[in-house]
């Protein structure tokens, strides 16, 4: 890990010691990266437990069942509303990052994994808590894998990602499709393409967030650099959590 750091710093013209001011610069710019993103997850997980115990009571024959605010919150117009002000959240903090302060990127990405948190409270009315809790730590665990071949591997993956991103365009399409086919076919399909997608886009980003460091960069700069790759690195992790629950959930 810290030769390929150093042979990126050789490139750019730094000496020994300099390289190794990048290296540790490096580290600590990644390790930033990873606390907002592991932050971002915390957050989504707690406001999703707390959303779905507040949407659903438990009947005298032990089924689950809606409360008035789970009855409004799962109907139509909130879910949609919900929805298109996560992606404005994200298009807005896309477009606008290079004018934010760290602490206003911060708080949106923090408020975006909030609200996420709450669309998302409804995989509990859809599988059990513990396969829930099963597929998290094996996407942890695949995700810890897949990023560190990221930051380690001297292969540059800028044509995979152009490959993925298409792949995902195509993905987004298909799922489109099969809200009106309703096919379980086209569904399996689609779930193992989306797991393998989101598992090559978190090593393709993790390795492209790292080349944006740059030790020349002031702590502004930095820090929303840092906000970005985490918000990037959290959906990659959230969307393979997902597709793989389709996969070794238990439905309730």
């Amino acid at each position: 890990m810290s030769d390929f750091d150093r042979n990126i710093a050789a490139r750019r013209g730094f000496g020994a010691e300099q390289a190794v001011a990048v290296d540790a610069g490096l580290r600590a710019y990644m390790i930033r990266v990873y606390n907002y993103m592991a932050t971002g997850v915390a957050l989504t997980g707690v406001v999703s437990w707390l959303t779905f115990n507040a949407a659903v009571t438990t009947g005298a024959n032990g089924a689950l069942a809606l409360t008035s605010f789970g009855q409004t919150l799962y109907s139509g117009p909130v879910a949609i509303g919900l929805f298109l002000a996560t992606l404005g959240l994200v298009f807005f903090m896309s477009f606008r990052i290079d004018k934010l302060q760290v602490s206003t990127a911060m708080a949106l990405f923090m408020a975006y994994a909030a609200l996420l948190g709450v669309m998302l409270s409804s995989i509990f009315l859809t599988y059990t808590g513990t396969s829930i809790t099963r597929v998290f730590f094996i996407s942890a665990a695949s995700f810890g894998a897949l990023s560190m071949y990221g930051y380690t591997t001297q292969r540059d993956l800028s044509a995979m990602g152009s490959f993925l991103i298409m792949g995902l365009f195509g993905l987004i399409l298909a799922m489109l499709v099969n809200m009106f086919l309703k096919s379980t076919g086209l569904d399996f399909v689609i779930s193992a393409i989306g797991v393998l997608i989101f598992a090559g886009l978190t090593a393709w980003d993790t390795q492209r967030i790292k080349e944006m460091y740059d030790v020349s960069d002031d702590g502004t700069i930095a820090g929303r650099k840092a906000v970005m790759g985490a918000l990037a690195l959290y959906l990659d992790f959230i969307n393979m959590f997902l597709f793989l629950l389709r996969f070794l959930g238990d439905r309730r």
